[in-house]
């Protein structure tokens, strides 16, 4: 029996939103229409992050946290090298598709593009697989109020700090990944002992105070987060924010471990304080309005 080709999708896929979900959905209806075998192409780190001059906080998904969720999709994902493609043409790019990748069939998005300086469009997509004999189609926008679901939205959101929305669009809460690494210990002194994360240079860190759910190992706690310069006490002037987690009710040492933390609600803005008991004060109902935000908060890890 002849074995069946693959019908192919490509793209970025920041976030693995509701939007990419969707094309995802199309994919299978459309390889089981012609008999094909889904496959998405993705790229491990958006290209404009790679080419970017200042490309901090800049990407949603980093590459082991994309990998982790495109593997619960039910699309069998491919990682593409950038540097190998990026200085192919469009008919280059197209061939090795059809060649290496077995391409018996397209799904493109409406904006989608390939090749050097995206010379790839729609159009000459359809002209390639029409010259070919290959299906191919082009998927709708997502929407949600109005609004296109995109990863350039997402990343809006979260610099404007509506974790609410993006969350909504994503289709699961937002997550942060980093190892613990030592800080100054003033939340220890405080009464609200932290793990600072570092997170890299990559990874969009929304300001604020959050309400957020904490993976430690196995295991899943809640507590609140600080993401931000400390414009009270020891303030850091630095590109990047400090990450500093409260983890409730949990006592252990895990300095070098790797935890996740997920947003729920954001609770307030950073802001300076007059003095040490104040900022302790806003930190003991900063805790009760996490406690309160994640009490009845459940969702699949």
């Amino acid at each position: 029996m002849k074995k069946a080709k693959n019908l192919i999708t490509v793209g970025t896929f920041d976030g693995l939103h509701a939007g990419h979900r969707a094309l995802f959905g199309k994919l299978e209806m459309m390889a089981a229409r012609h008999r094909l075998k889904p496959l998405a192409l993705y790229f491990p780190l958006p290209p404009k992050t790679l080419l970017a001059e200042h490309p901090e906080m800049t990407v949603l998904t980093l590459p082991n946290e994309k990998k982790f969720l495109l593997k619960k999709e039910a699309v069998p994902a491919s990682a593409l090298d950038f540097a190998a493609c990026r200085n192919l043409s469009p008919e280059q790019f197209f061939d090795i598709l059809r060649t290496q990748y077995d391409m018996g069939g397209l799904l493109a998005g409406p904006d989608f593009a390939f090749g050097k300086d995206r010379r790839g469009g729609i159009d000459f997509l359809r002209e390639q697989c029409e010259k070919y004999g290959l299906p191919f189609d082009v998927a709708e926008f997502s929407v949600a109020g109005g609004e296109k679901i995109s990863s350039s939205l997402i990343r809006k959101l979260l610099a404007q700090g509506d974790i609410t929305l993006a969350n909504a669009l994503l289709g699961r809460p937002y997550e942060l990944t980093g190892r613990v690494i030592k800080g100054h210990q003033l939340g220890r002194k405080l009464g609200f002992p932290t793990a600072n994360l570092d997170t890299g240079i990559y990874k969009i860190l929304p300001l604020g105070v959050f309400a957020v759910k904490v993976r430690v190992g196995r295991k899943i706690y809640d507590g609140f987060c600080n993401i931000g310069f400390r414009p009270t006490v020891n303030p850091i002037h630095a590109k990047l924010p400090l990450v500093e987690v409260n983890i409730f009710d949990f006592k252990q040492s895990i300095y070098g471990r790797k935890i996740t933390i997920w947003f729920v609600q954001k609770l307030r803005n950073e802001m300076k304080f007059n003095g040490l008991d104040n900022l302790v004060a806003q930190l003991k109902s900063d805790r009760e309005d996490a406690r309160a935000a994640l009490k009845d908060f459940t969702f699949p890890l």
